[in-house]
């Protein structure tokens, strides 16, 4: 989703897990924070390797207030790097070896914090890798009522509120705790965002935990509570590019959806409240289909929710494939819905890591989520979250090569 746009078995080799679910009921050495360049590899993986004992920092740079933005380096033994930035939680790089086992990174991105603060890409507005909230996707008219009151947030999706809005949890410092455990490295990040913050009701305390695991895993715990009643969507805005940038755009890649209903959507991507079965349309991803194979049959592309068949418990989402590489992203989750975003609105206007232009289609999101505007759609899944409840979230994107 951006700001034109908007909730598997065992494979072989690495994998790596991202952490998302709504349950009504998150030392540092100094290294170079230089991005890999897209499209460029490293040498092989060695599963032999030690990695260092604990995450590392360096400099990410300041932000436009002079605020300095620390980058951290999660790292496991067979050679598997998460970079992760306080300025919005974002994954700035990811690496994960191919079939010859040869370390790319797979995540659109920039190599300094001013990328993500560039006059082009606040118009684009494409929210790289970075962490989403209070609402992730979009809600009507930016506005909606709750236990009878209504509320007005900004309007920053054309008529539509998006991501939270002008400054949502992409564009915050989050505080950071580096650790260790028998599970492998993490990163906890958490954020107060205060009552009215961006016109949302409710102190909101959020907490979110990546971790790259020992079996090559990248989770990613959401935790939330708040003292009033409010909306809570979290999510993450990964793009990728299994090709590791081979490739300048993902229409090749082969995916499969874990879902046989979408929501179905407006001309302004606002969900109409029917759920409509993708048997016999482009929407229908039960089978593996190449990302062009139909996206011309879609106006403007793939930007939609889909209905995950199983909607509670951890379970099955997305496959994604890219045959070159070998590379294969299995997406599991606790969420009832995912947003399959292709890119639509890149276009070239952006230049990444490496001096990589990102074009159209350029990378794609797979985003688990709660459905779209449900504040204002009561067959929707709730996503209010009370007070004395705490929201628990978990996504998981493996990747095998």
């Amino acid at each position: 989703m951006t700001n034109a746009k908007n909730t598997a078995g065992r494979m072989l080799g690495g994998m790596i897990a991202v952490t998302g679910l709504l349950t009504l009921a998150a030392c540092n050495q100094t290294t170079s924070s230089e991005q890999p360049a897209a499209g460029a590899s490293t040498p092989a993986a060695d599963s032999t390797a030690t990695p260092p004992a604990a995450p590392t920092s360096a400099s990410f740079g300041k932000t436009s207030d002079g605020t300095e933005v620390q980058l951290y380096t999660l790292t496991n033994a067979h050679g598997l790097k998460a970079t992760i930035s306080t300025y919005g939680g974002i994954v700035t790089s990811l690496l994960v070896p191919d079939k010859a086992g040869t370390l790319g990174d797979v995540v659109l991105g920039f190599d300094n914090v001013s990328g993500y603060q560039s006059p082009e890409y606040q118009k684009a507005g494409p929210y790289f890798g970075a962490l989403i909230g209070r609402y992730g996707n979009r809600i009507a008219k930016g506005q909606f009522t709750l236990e009878g009151q209504q509320y007005t947030l900004a309007k920053n999706n054309g008529p539509n509120h998006l991501h939270g809005g002008l400054k949502g949890f992409d564009k915050v410092i989050w505080q950071a705790e580096p650790g260790t455990s028998a599970q492998g490295q993490s990163l906890k990040l958490t954020y107060l965002s205060k009552d009215g913050e961006e016109g949302y009701p409710g102190n909101l305390r959020v907490t979110v935990t990546y971790t790259l695991t020992t079996t090559d895993e990248l989770r990613i715990d959401y935790t939330a509570t708040t003292d009033k009643a409010t909306p809570v969507n979290l999510t993450n805005h990964s793009y990728f590019n299994l090709s590791a940038g081979q490739s300048k755009d993902v229409l090749g890649h082969q995916v499969r959806l874990a879902a046989d209903k979408y929501t179905v959507v407006d001309a302004d991507l606002i969900p109409t409240g029917e759920l409509r079965a993708v048997k016999g349309t482009p929407f229908d991803f039960t089978t593996p289909h190449a990302i062009g194979e139909r996206i011309a049959q879609v106006p403007g592309g793939y930007d939609h929710n889909w209905v995950l068949n199983q909607p509670t418990g951890m379970h099955p989402a997305a496959t994604v494939h890219e045959p070159t590489s070998g590379r294969t992203m299995t997406v599991t989750t606790t969420e009832p819905g995912i947003q399959f975003y292709t890119g639509n609105f890149l276009a070239g206007t952006l230049t990444g890591k490496g001096g990589t232009v990102y074009g159209k289609h350029a990378g794609f999101c797979l985003e688990t989520q709660h459905f779209p505007d449900s504040p204002n759609q009561p067959t929707f899944p709730s996503t209010t979250l009370q007070p004395g409840q705490t929201l628990q979230s978990t996504t998981s994107y493996r990747f095998s090569w």
